[in-house]
């Protein structure tokens, strides 16, 4: 619940400097499936918060954060969802006007039972619409730790990375 609390915190921090600042801030939300961890999960959807600042026409950098919730399904007699919430820096590179390409990478905080977090990285590649809105599709990868799974008798580890294919609209506010 800590974890939790200072987490929401930071995104708060996030979301208020963002609007400060007026330009640059970007809200997304994807729909995702499971690429590994497929064993445990069904589906996956999330928001993305970013803030980038312009270094020069082509690339701009700046911390990223939002939520992510993959559901649980049955596995081994039981059903656990898998939620986090990364905190990342994200670098895009304008390819041209209208496709671009980038990466998040940062820590995934753990927010559901027995999920410790772990790296996040996610390379994404988006292709602008309009001015304002854009779609992308990415991977989401998340080394994991000593994460375990319970299903009422025994634990189970899962793999190494967690991961998901998504597709999402990103709108530049």
């Amino acid at each position: 619940m800590k974890k939790f609390l200072f987490t929401a915190l930071l995104v708060c921090g996030f979301v208020s400097f963002s609007q400060a600042q007026g330009t640059g801030f970007n809200l997304g939300a994807y729909l995702g499936f499971p690429a590994s961890g497929s064993d445990y999960t069904s589906f996956s959807i999330g928001l993305d918060v970013n803030y980038l600042f312009e270094i020069n026409e082509k690339f701009s950098v700046g911390p990223a954060t939002g939520f992510g919730h993959s559901f649980g399904k049955d596995y081994y007699g039981s059903k656990q969802d898998f939620q986090y919430i990364p905190i990342a820096g994200a670098g895009r590179f304008n390819i041209n006007e209208k496709m671009a390409a980038g990466i998040d990478a940062g820590y995934a905080v753990g927010i559901s039972d027995n999920n410790d977090g772990g790296f996040y990285f996610r390379p994404i590649f988006g292709y602008n619409i309009t001015e304002m809105i854009q779609l992308n599709a990415s991977y989401i990868g998340i080394a994991l730790g000593n994460n375990r799974y319970y299903n009422g008798s025994y634990y189970y580890s899962y793999g190494s990375t967690f991961g998901i294919v998504a597709l999402g609209a990103t709108f530049n506010l």
